[in-house]
């Protein structure tokens, strides 16, 4: 059972809550045949799988439209909404897979927001699980009530006190987006592939800009909600007729929160 008002709690206290059993089976199957094409695809794209973010697809929603209908998932886009306000939308929508054998960019200490305003949550993320996070296989690392820290933790003191995070593929792993955390070491034979979102307020930049990289897909399939997460409804008018179209025409319809 999800409950709105802990979930709320330990996001502005600890810093972090796992909801179980998100995803069902036959999902979590299609995301990973999807997800192994885009990282293929990037490879290609790259070259080599010789860089740092080997792995890391770095805008999923490009790769099918199962990557979008995530957002038509209630109980990922309701805590997300909790915290930032239904007007939220992605800042980041990647990939945290772990090659066998490797780590990647992810290794390092690190936030995945800059900013610290005090009695105010910017960013929202979440990863999902699409294999079972295990110790041997690089489960993330992550120290509850870091997200005043402004100044990286010494590596000494932050795996002395960070916790793993150890769960079931389905599961979703939602965050202050400025606790500090580091990816693991996969040891083992296998992939271990999750997605991760970075929400936001709506009136912040995306860091890439989602619509227009998408300009050429097919959005007739994609539910108004997708859509409204992945910034469709933020965009900024380029020009008069932008700005005077009529409200259904308009570049920006998002609420405002």
């Amino acid at each position: 059972m999800f409950n709105k008002d802990d979930f709320i709690q330990d996001i502005q206290t600890q810093g972090f809550s796992i909801i179980k059993g998100v995803l069902p089976d036959f999902l979590i199957t299609q995301l990973k045949i999807y997800l192994t094409k885009a990282i293929d695809h990037e490879v290609k794209y790259h070259g080599t799988k010789d860089y740092s973010d080997y792995g890391m697809v770095l805008i999923c929603s490009l790769y099918g439209k199962i990557f979008c209908d995530i957002f038509d998932i209630e109980l990922i886009r309701e805590p997300f909404n909790l915290i930032l306000g239904e007007g939220c939308i992605v800042y980041a929508y990647t990939s945290s897979s772990m090659p066998p054998h490797q780590s990647n960019y992810s290794q390092r200490i690190h936030t995945d927001c800059p900013r610290i305003i005090p009695g105010y949550i910017t960013n929202i993320g979440a990863t999902i699980l699409l294999d079972d996070f295990t110790l041997d296989n690089g489960a993330t690392w992550f120290l509850p009530f870091s997200q005043q820290i402004s100044t990286q933790p010494k590596s000494d003191d932050f795996y002395y006190n960070a916790h793993r995070l150890i769960a079931k593929a389905g599961d979703v792993f939602f965050f202050n987006a400025r606790i500090w955390h580091a990816g693991g070491q996969n040891f083992t034979n296998d992939w271990r592939h999750a997605l991760t979102i970075n929400m936001i307020r709506p009136w912040m930049k995306q860091r890439i800009d989602i619509p227009r990289a998408m300009k050429d897909i097919d959005l007739s399939n994609i539910s108004e909600i997708a859509k409204q997460k992945l910034g469709f409804h933020a965009q900024v008018p380029s020009n008069y007729d932008e700005y005077y179209a009529p409200f259904e025409n308009r570049k920006f319809k998002q609420r405002v929160e």
